[in-house]
């Protein structure tokens, strides 16, 4: 009678752990438990969790395999060449990016509220099976009309640009048509980007080397006694350069539009070009180095915007020129085909600088800054105080002067201007310098050699606002050209 009164105790305990064990496995992957591969648009995980993104599994697609996020802060695949220096070092890495198809699903539609894409636009990568039939199939069925299309051999795809008809949200077109793995390998809006140049006004002097602090701070002068960054190609890709400005007279510049249409100097892409190399009443960073002037934002008075698109365009030019260094000073949200296209640039040895962004301490990360394979630049005023409006954040890997920094203009003339843009002009200066002394660098030894020649201006719990500190132009050559006596990095 025991044993009999037991054996309901015993079943009930035993059918508790089953559910216990069935639950456990539907928590741990709940997908998986419910043979679905994973929950897609059934509702709640199309965005980033608030505290940032996932690493997810790469998603595969009839002929290719899209995937493979990197973290924050630095490439740890890459080996640290030359410079004997730690591969963990820099700011410490606390975040990671999505999946290169998207967010922490591996989707393209755009996080929930973002809002800076072209409103009536998408950008989708073609299946590489794909028909041009199949092709027109799914524009009739979405009411797609068809604006312009690329090759890019850097991620081994076409993409194509799309107007978007009736009146179906871009994310609702993105989350649809995205499905279509025969035709559609990924799909996304086309993102805006914008300028870091946060003020700017002309100035009435004509330039000086008492009115450029930026020369004393950087050390430019010793630096330029050891390298001058000569006819190392460095793409600007930005707005349209005053190429006709007496201070750039005799640079070797190579031109690319992604706009077309009219092409107006503008302060922004003019300032940024002098910023590297002018050698005129200013003096840049870099004397003599080859500029790949790439044209992919218009010339709206301080609010130039550039799109996805433009910026594919011109990434894949600036590698079909073989540019060995790419400043990017401008700054927007998150772009997966971006993400690829520059984990393709690094790998091919092109050194990626970008400006930190000019949204405020409080802002989320800007990118292409806040990229693994990017080398963000934060900006400093003349008293090497942090510039208040400087994005904040672990991925910012050292700082250049930013604050009321003189500058070139269009029409012969000269500004000043404030913003972390020019910062992260004048260290693709520095690195073109590096790279004329040591070709064979590869970007992950350009930002060692950065990170450890900067100049500490801060605590290192500070990392998040200056990186590693102050760069210095010429500690960082000084580390490559074998001669003792190195520099004080205090400045002249």
């Amino acid at each position: 009678m025991q044993t009999t009164g037991k054996l309901p105790r015993i079943l009930s305990a035993l059918i508790f752990c089953g559910v216990i064990v069935s639950a456990a496995s539907l928590e741990s992957n709940p997908a998986d438990a419910f043979g679905m591969g994973g929950f897609g648009r059934m509702g709640g995980f199309r965005g980033p969790p608030a505290n940032g993104f996932m690493r997810g599994p790469p998603r595969s697609y009839p002929g290719r395999v899209v995937g493979a996020g990197r973290p924050f802060g630095g490439d740890r695949r890459h080996p640290i060449l030359g410079t004997g220096g730690s591969r963990g070092l820099g700011p410490p890495l606390s975040a990671q990016l999505p999946t290169s198809s998207g967010g922490a699903s591996g989707t393209g539609v755009p996080p929930p509220g973002e809002r800076r894409f072209v409103a009536d636009e998408i950008v989708t990568e073609i299946s590489a099976n794909a028909t041009p039939q199949a092709i027109e199939s799914i524009a009739r069925r979405y009411n797609l009309t068809r604006l312009e299309s690329i090759n890019l051999p850097l991620i081994a795809s076409t993409v194509y640009r799309w107007r978007v008809g009736g009146r179906r949200s871009v994310a609702d077109i993105v989350g649809a048509i995205e499905d279509q793995h025969a035709v559609i390998a990924s799909a996304q809006p086309n993102y805006v980007f914008r300028l870091q140049q946060d003020t700017a006004h002309e100035s009435p002097h004509a330039g000086d080397d008492t009115e450029q602090y930026v020369l004393g701070k950087l050390q430019i002068g010793q630096a330029h006694q050891l390298a001058t960054g000569k006819n190392v190609p460095i793409a600007v890709i930005d707005s349209e350069i005053d190429a006709k400005h007496p201070d750039l007279a005799g640079t070797a510049m190579k031109r690319f539009d992604a706009l077309g249409g009219e092409q107006k100097p503008h302060q922004h892409g003019t300032a940024m070009a002098g910023a590297i190399a002018a050698h005129g009443k200013l003096v840049g960073v870099a004397l003599g180095p080859q500029l790949l002037a790439a044209r992919a934002f218009d010339d709206t008075p301080g609010e130039a915007k550039g799109t996805s698109f433009a910026i594919y365009k011109s990434l894949q030019w600036a590698a079909d020129n073989s540019a060995r260094v790419v400043n990017m000073s401008f700054a927007g949200p998150i772009d997966p085909l971006l993400h690829r296209m520059l984990a393709a640039a690094y790998d091919r040895g092109m050194v990626l600088i970008a400006a930190a962004g000019n949204a405020g301490p409080n802002s989320a990360p800007l990118y292409p800054a806040a990229d693994a394979d990017v080398i963000a630049v934060t900006a400093t005023d003349a008293s090497d105080g942090l510039y208040k409006m400087a994005n904040r954040g672990q991925f910012i890997a050292v700082a250049a002067p930013g604050v009321d920094v003189l500058a070139l203009a269009p029409g012969e003339s000269y500004q000043v201007t404030t913003g972390t843009s020019v910062a992260a002009a004048e260290v693709s200066g520095i690195a073109a310098l590096l790279l004329e002394l040591k070709p064979s660098l590869t970007p992950a030894d350009v930002r060692t050699i950065l990170v450890k020649s900067a100049r500490p201006i801060s605590a290192p719990s500070q990392h998040t606002d200056f990186g590693a500190g102050l760069a210095n132009a010429y500690r960082a050559v000084n580390s490559l050209s074998g001669k003792s006596g190195a520099a004080s990095g205090k400045g002249e």
